[in-house]
């Protein structure tokens, strides 16, 4: 074969490879949801769900958000990437893994995206929640260990109040009248009710597991349940999503619940695959949560019925961290 029609076969193998890729990459985008490049997000912008859209891969996700009465619509994008986003009342946080020496970024943003304050701390990214006000901001890093499923995980929670500026970085808590000091300890899933001062947590100490009811003022707490997680307060302030540890295997191990707070009722809910994430509120009725899909390619959101009743549907393909925007 002479040079000139090597040449020839490379350049016509180099166009068949280039169109291929790019059919795929325009079949990839098409199977997910509409993207409207040009639409504007902002973060108080009421009856929105905003998300992190994944359909570039699992990682870190794009922020995006679609109307909560149609979240099969076209999605509107932010352009900034995060590992765990949420939002409420004009405030937003967005958890990002990165730098020379990993390490988590947490950025606090405005209503129009713009970055209020950045913190610095070890660990991966795990969980993150605003207060109802926008006031009350928290945080979860794994620093040891990855999975709730291991004994040797290690959390690290902070709390920043945007209104004082005041950063909690160790949570000195009182638990049930005695300081709960131990170096085992470790907190997870914060969420504040609607004074700001009253929260909910997730808190780990010798072996075990427990949900408490705190006041954030002079952090003393109580123990409400032993072996449920990752509570999330619904808009009345009456019921909590969390997830409890129904099997012990490693591949389903979580069911979510509904708990209610005046008589601690547990009721499970439709739901039958395993969630491993903080639930959130789609409304007073509903509770919409990321799942991973089956081959494990990705996540989606889903929602389901905060009674028990009913069957999961899928909310948002190709997303994950849902929170809905409240009117600032």
């Amino acid at each position: 074969m002479t040079t000139r029609r090597r040449l020839l076969v490379l350049v016509a193998v180099a166009l068949a490879l280039t169109i291929g890729l790019t059919g795929y990459v325009l079949r990839s985008r098409g199977d997910a949801a509409a993207v409207s490049p040009s639409g504007q997000v902002r973060l108080d912008t009421p009856g929105r769900i905003l998300f992190r859209d994944t359909a570039a891969g699992a990682g870190f996700g794009q922020l995006a958000s679609v109307p909560a009465a149609r979240p099969d619509g076209p999605r509107s994008t932010g352009g900034l990437l995060c590992d765990r986003l949420y939002a409420n009342h004009g405030t937003g946080i967005c958890l990002q893994r990165k730098g020379p020496v990993p390490a988590t970024y947490v950025t606090v943003l405005d209503s129009g995206l713009h970055q209020v304050r950045q913190v610095r701390t070890a660990g991966f990214p795990n969980r993150a929640r605003v207060s109802a006000s926008g006031r009350m901001l928290s945080w979860t890093t794994f620093v040891q260990g990855d999975s709730y499923l291991r004994d040797d995980f290690s959390t690290r929670t902070s709390i920043l109040d945007t209104r004082t500026g005041r950063l909690t970085g160790s949570i000195p808590l009182t638990l049930d009248g005695r300081p709960c000091h131990a170096s085992d300890v470790n907190y997870w899933g914060v969420g504040f009710a609607a004074d700001d001062n009253t929260f909910y947590a997730t808190v780990r100490t010798g072996g075990s597991t427990c949900l408490v009811q705190g006041a954030y003022r002079n952090w003393t707490a109580r123990t409400l349940l032993s072996n449920v997680e990752c509570p999330s307060l619904s808009p009345d302030g009456t019921r909590l999503v969390l997830k409890k540890r129904v099997n012990a295997s490693a591949n389903r191990p979580w069911r979510l619940y509904v708990l209610d707070l005046a008589t601690l009722v547990e009721t499970p809910l439709a739901e039958q695959h395993s969630i491993d994430g903080q639930a959130a509120w789609l409304d007073g009725h509903t509770v919409m949560y990321g799942r991973v899909r089956p081959s494990g390619d990705g996540w989606d959101v889903w929602s389901v019925p905060a009674d028990g009743s009913g069957i999961p549907r899928l909310l948002i393909p190709d997303a994950a961290s849902p929170s809905v925007q409240g009117a600032p």
